[in-house]
């Protein structure tokens, strides 16, 4: 019976969908020929959701959004601006950053970039239905374009920040080298917004819904669905001498193809002359592992469990799959210690003719090298430290090796569902050595987890399910969402008085020095094809009493109340999108009801107070931490931004609203290019509207907070205070002129 078709309110069309995954090196040849050991779980995943939603009849289109990367050390491929997947999904590379290949932990100073070049995309091509992020960087990333476009925002974390620190915590006196490593406390704040924001998270456990998300503050179960992830059983069929019912494969050809390959014939792969050339007995049966060489991967402690284990020894060969590498110096430092782990404990334990490490391998190897280990009476194992997915246990099981995995989990539903293998703790080298024993050494237990394995990732753990599913809970997602504003309305053609602008704060940004702000008065004055705007975290009278006193020219646009409210032109016109967007979860009761009482955290006098702003001044000796203050929000379920101006002003807005996102509002309406829009601030209030493809500047005199900028690409630090350090940031860029911009950082 055919699966009905699911009702999306507000739609008279199938969706578009937007998945967001910044790796960079995603394919769609990735998801054709099978998931090399370099290609990460998420990478699979994102490719093969983006493959399975497209065939919904519920959806349009899917666009998988990642990085362009331009680098002759990677494949040309990487730089290819769009690639189709399948009819109705394709890759669009996003350019941002520098042109080359960075790991994602390099990737945090360029998110607001990708935000600001996938606004550009959005333009010219829609906005979507729905925006999906995958992992933490993404995850901040497509949370911000959500709350910027008011669409639903779903979030995957795939291997969480503060489970991956408690992990490799263990055992260490300090973890300041971790943090240095892997940006844990900036990883993890990425990932409290995209849980604040998030309609939906799509969790492939209940284990990490109760025992990894639990450790976060937002944590919010009731937006929390188990979707298990899928595998390829196109790909990942049982070798033909395996099979043992219809179930298993109707067909003989696990390629889909009609055409039997070498493995389906009963030869060996090719891939397996390579790892023969390790072994003294090449027919012995195999532990299998698969993993790209990261410390989560636990490599050396399955290494040792092995070199320890005389009957491990006499039992099986062992076999690392440990991605792919020409020369062992080019990798990453990190890998290239893992693997210098590796090869120092097989020399230490004497396993030569025991152990094989193949250097490469293409992706079609994979399932073929499952087959082979199948056929050798094997055994695949993940000892990971952590493991969200266990894609890898879904592919060895669906060809029917059985499994032995990490308690922890992916593995727990997985063995839990399919019953095919052992669950180990994977710090118990005991543990892990008898479960590959008994796996290895009882035929009759081998044959029924192997049989259990291709039945019951069948029963499952087929993508189609996933995407039922997933399509099922988007439409109980969009039953409150109305159509976005910026849909809605329409858009505001380009102000014809100007093509490019400078918006600055008030307060020690333009006062402070007389001589310096009439200066900048004159410019304005004799500069016509200039705009000039105000952003401040004043109300708006007093705004405009300043803005009198000061002489300054009428603003052609002035954010007001710390970016909760737009107006433009001499007439003050109110800017109605924004309003009707801006208080989407906004509850100033309850956040009053968390701050009020705090120590050192005093309530302002109320004509500071605005509709969507609530304002307190902190004594600095007595009041909790911004950190500790954000935790007791989330905590209490308040979505909301908390931004700390020169150390003691703190005010609390709507997830909506900020300088980062009004600007961004103001510059979609406008048609206007961010690279034609100067902005200067001084204090953390600043900050959002200083960072992405605008050009900053952040005056001589400003608060501490904004010295986490130093560095960042398109920010200036200019050594003028007050209004000379505005005129100095023109110079810099050469704003009067041809524009140029000196700190891009995009090589």
């Amino acid at each position: 019976m055919p699966t009905p078709h699911v009702t999306f309110p507000h739609k008279d069309r199938p969706l578009k969908i937007t998945l967001i995954s910044l790796h960079g090196l995603i394919r769609a040849k990735d998801c054709e020929l099978g998931r090399d050991a370099d290609t990460g779980g998420q990478i699979k995943y994102v490719l093969e959701l983006a493959n399975e939603l497209a065939l919904q009849p519920e959806i349009g289109s899917v666009e998988l959004l990642t990085r362009q990367i331009i680098d002759p050390k990677i494949d040309d491929s990487y730089a290819q601006v769009e690639e189709q997947i399948s009819e109705n999904a394709k890759i669009i590379r996003i350019p941002f950053g520098p042109k080359r290949y960075l790991k994602k932990e390099a990737l945090w100073p360029y998110l607001e970039m990708f935000v600001d070049q996938t606004l550009v995309h959005f333009r010219r091509h829609g906005i979507p239905d729905v925006i999906h992020g995958h992992y933490a960087d993404a995850g901040r990333a497509g949370a911000e374009l959500a709350r910027l476009l008011h669409v639903p925002y779903v979030f995957t974390g795939h291997s969480l920040g503060r489970v991956k620190l408690q992990r490799l915590s263990v055992g260490r006196k300090s973890v300041d080298g971790l943090e240095r490593k892997y940006k844990f406390t900036t990883r993890t704040e990425a990932e409290e917004i995209a849980l604040e924001t998030a309609s939906m998270v799509v969790t492939s456990t209940n284990q990490e819904i109760q025992q990894q998300y639990e450790l976060y503050d937002h944590y919010q179960p009731d937006r929390m669905e188990v979707i298990p992830p899928g595998v390829d059983l196109s790909l990942f069929s049982p070798p033909i001498d395996t099979e043992s019912s219809d179930d298993a494969s109707p067909n003989h050809d696990s390629s889909g193809t009609g055409v039997v390959d070498e493995d389906e014939s009963n030869q060996k792969p090719a891939i397996t002359r390579d790892i023969e050339r390790f072994l003294q007995e090449p027919d012995k049966p195999v532990i299998l592992t698969m993993a790209r060489p990261d410390e989560r991967k636990n490599l050396e402690k399955l290494v040792e469990v092995y070199g320890q284990s005389k009957q491990l020894q006499e039992a099986a060969n062992l076999v690392m799959i440990m991605g792919t590498r020409d020369d062992l110096a080019e990798l990453p430092k990190s890998q290239q210690q893992i693997i210098k782990n590796v090869f120092n404990l097989i020399d230490k334990y004497d396993l030569y003719g025991k152990v094989a490490y193949p250097k490469t391998h293409i992706p079609s190897d994979v399932p073929k090298l499952y087959r082979w280990a199948t056929r050798l009476k094997g055994v695949f194992i993940n000892p990971a430290l952590t493991e969200p997915f266990g894609l890898t246990l879904l592919e060895a099981g669906a060809t029917g090796l059985p499994i032995v995995a990490t308690n922890d989990g992916g593995p727990r539903d997985i063995i839990g569902n399919c019953g095919n293998g052992l669950l180990i703790d994977p710090m118990d080298s005991d543990a892990i050595e008898k479960a590959l024993l008994r796996t290895l050494t009882e035929p009759d237990q081998w044959e029924k987890w192997s049989e259990a394995g291709i039945k019951g990732t069948r029963k499952h753990y087929s993508w189609a399910n996933h995407a039922r599913r997933y399509v099922r809970d988007l439409a109980d997602i969009m039953k409150g969402s109305a159509t976005p504003e910026l849909v809605r309305s329409p858009r505001v053609r380009r102000l014809p008085e100007f093509d490019r602008i400078i918006i600055t704060d008030l307060d020690n940004t333009l006062t402070g020095d007389d001589e310096a702000l009439a200066e900048f008065k004159s410019l304005i004055q004799e500069n016509t094809q200039i705009g000039f705007g105000i952003a401040t975290g004043r109300k708006l009278d007093s705004a405009m009493r300043m803005i009198q006193e000061l002489d300054l020219p009428q603003p052609d646009l002035i954010e007001t109340d710390s970016g909760t409210q737009l107006h433009y032109g001499p007439a003050l016109t109110p800017d109605q999108s924004w309003r009707k967007q801006i208080g989407f979860a906004w509850k100033p009761d309850e956040v009053h009801a968390v701050l009020d009482s705090l120590p050192g955290v005093h309530v302002q006098e109320e004509r500071h107070q605005s509709e969507f702003k609530v304002c307190y001044q902190l004594d600095q000796e007595k009041a909790p931490s911004v950190a500790h203050l954000k935790k007791l929000l989330r905590e209490a379920g308040v979505r909301a931004k908390v931004i700390l101006s020169l150390g003691v002003y703190l005010d609390v807005i709507p997830v909506r609203g900020g300088s980062e996102l009004s600007m961004r509002h103001v510059l979609w309406k406008w048609g206007f290019s961010p690279e034609n829009v100067l902005v200067v601030g001084d204090s953390g209030n600043d900050e959002g509207m200083l960072l992405g493809r605008t050009l900053g500047v952040v005056v001589g005199n400003h608060g501490k907070e904004l010295e986490v900028l130093r560095g960042r690409p398109r920010v200036y630090f200019a050594e003028g205070c007050n209004a000379r350090g505005i005129l100095e940031g023109i110079n810099y860029y050469q704003f009067l002129g041809n524009i140029v911009i000196p700190n891009d950082r995009n090589e």
